[in-house]
């Protein structure tokens, strides 16, 4: 559930988990809403290397989907070590299954080697998954979305890489996660289905 007043977090507490994109945003309302031990962040947002120290002073951070490459992880690493609750942070890696240049995420030949950095070299992390945003606008009709499928050979590869079969997958969001969920997404954006469009 992304970018929404703590108001809106609070009245829909149950559900536990709640994603945020800005990084000024979630510091801000993990740090109103500290008091409620059962709420955990994921952070879902473009993350680059200077803001990880500010990311890891998050409290009840849970996830961080978004590491792109050895740089972020290495300084969420070491920010999580100075700041965290003294357990490693999950982190997923963010691939560019699409392959568009305004896209974060490393290339899919990249996973390898940047998993291996992250498991051997940042002990701050733990390595949970892989995400994806895939290209906007994919046309269905046209049969299963190829961003979706790639992720989902790049979880089996790094699967038997990391001998790991608890790996998990993030795709989808408000407009097509019943069909990632049905082609294996564990988890999902959905903030505009849940809290409307963003003002």
């Amino acid at each position: 559930h992304e970018g929404r007043c703590t108001q809106a977090v609070v009245s829909t507490q149950s559900t536990g988990v709640f994603g945020e994109n800005y990084i000024n945003e979630l510091v801000e309302k993990s740090a109103k809403l500290s008091h409620l031990s059962d709420i955990k962040w994921h952070f879902i947002g473009n993350l680059q290397k200077k803001n990880c120290s500010k990311l890891s002073t998050c409290k009840n951070l849970a996830l961080v989907e978004t590491v792109n490459s050895e740089k972020v992880a290495r300084a969420l690493s070491n920010g999580w070590k100075r700041n965290g609750d003294g357990e490693k942070l999950k982190v997923f890696i963010q691939v560019n299954t699409s392959r568009e240049e305004q896209k974060s995420g490393c290339m899919p030949e990249a996973l390898l080697p940047l998993a291996d950095i992250i498991t051997s070299e940042c002990d701050g992390l733990e390595l949970a998954g892989v995400m994806t945003i895939g290209a906007f606008g994919y046309d269905w009709s046209q049969g299963v979305n190829p961003d979706f499928v790639e992720l989902i050979e790049c979880r089996k590869r790094l699967s038997e890489h990391l001998g790991k079969d608890d790996l998990e997958i993030s795709m989808g969001m408000s407009d097509d996660y019943d069909r990632t969920i049905e082609m294996g997404s564990t988890n999902v954006r959905v903030g505009s289905k849940i809290f409307g469009a963003r003002s």
